[in-house]
């Protein structure tokens, strides 16, 4: 059983700024979807300014362990005591100094570091207190134990597993309490479908084809106007030619 120590958070001004952790040998592989994540997230969040998602920086319970602990593809975090912008600058989230751990923790698949992510980093992750732990594998399992995998902290500190189905499209997908959205492995494609909208949130090349569909929509609606009101003057003046003069 673990215990929860109340833990005074320190000022944003005195976080302690964590170390650059080394470079993933095979990042290229993981980085279409941990930017993706990252950029949708952010995006989602923006208007929650006691939210912080950060990712590539250590996560640590002491600044001083930081070299010996890991550093998430993606973290969220909710209800911050420090700016969000300030633990970004930290280049880390160090759990004694902010005063809770993070929320959700996902975790990309490569392969230097797929089995580590669900069996060593679960079992940290448990003990840091992180309330959601998810892991994607683009490759549907190769380099993890399965293509799409959560789990939720138990008041006894151990990790349970999450439901996850399968669609008959083959889409899996498992629901994140933490952050009121699903994880969806589409195609091996990491996606956030929002249960509220019923619609995936779209990421920076959907949102940018999104954004020129309504401006091309707004300049036709504009254009149809200024037909019909140009219409409108050519009947009126037609009109007025064949009255009678007095």
């Amino acid at each position: 059983m673990t215990t929860t120590t109340q833990i005074v958070p320190t000022p944003a001004s005195r976080l302690t700024e964590l170390p650059d952790p080394p470079p993933a040998p095979d990042m290229a592989t993981q980085l279409p979807d941990i930017a993706r994540a990252h950029l949708i997230l952010t995006d989602y969040y923006s208007s929650r300014p006691d939210v912080v998602v950060m990712g590539n920086g250590y996560l640590c319970q002491d600044a001083g362990d930081a070299r010996r602990s890991p550093y998430p593809d993606c973290l969220v975090a909710f209800g911050m005591p420090v700016p969000p912008a300030d633990i970004i600058q930290s280049n880390g989230y160090t759990i004694s100094e902010i005063g809770r751990p993070p929320d959700f923790v996902l975790e990309v698949a490569s392969p230097s570091t797929g089995r580590r992510d669900y069996t060593a980093k679960r079992e940290l992750y448990a003990r840091y207190g992180v309330a959601e732990y998810w892991r994607f594998d683009r490759t549907g399992g190769r380099f993890h134990d399965t293509a799409l995998a959560g789990d939720r902290l138990l008041p006894n500190g151990e990790y349970e597993p999450l439901p996850v189905a399968t669609m008959a499209d083959g889409v899996i997908r498992g629901y994140s309490a933490a952050l009121g959205l699903e994880l969806r492995s589409d195609a091996g494609k990491l996606r956030f479908w929002d249960p509220a909208t019923g619609e995936y949130l779209p990421d920076l090349a959907e949102s940018k084809a999104q954004t020129a569909a309504a401006l091309a929509q707004r300049d036709a609606e504009a254009a149809a106007r200024r037909a019909a009101e140009e219409r409108i003057l050519q009947l009126e003046a037609q009109l007025s030619r064949r009255q009678p003069q007095n």
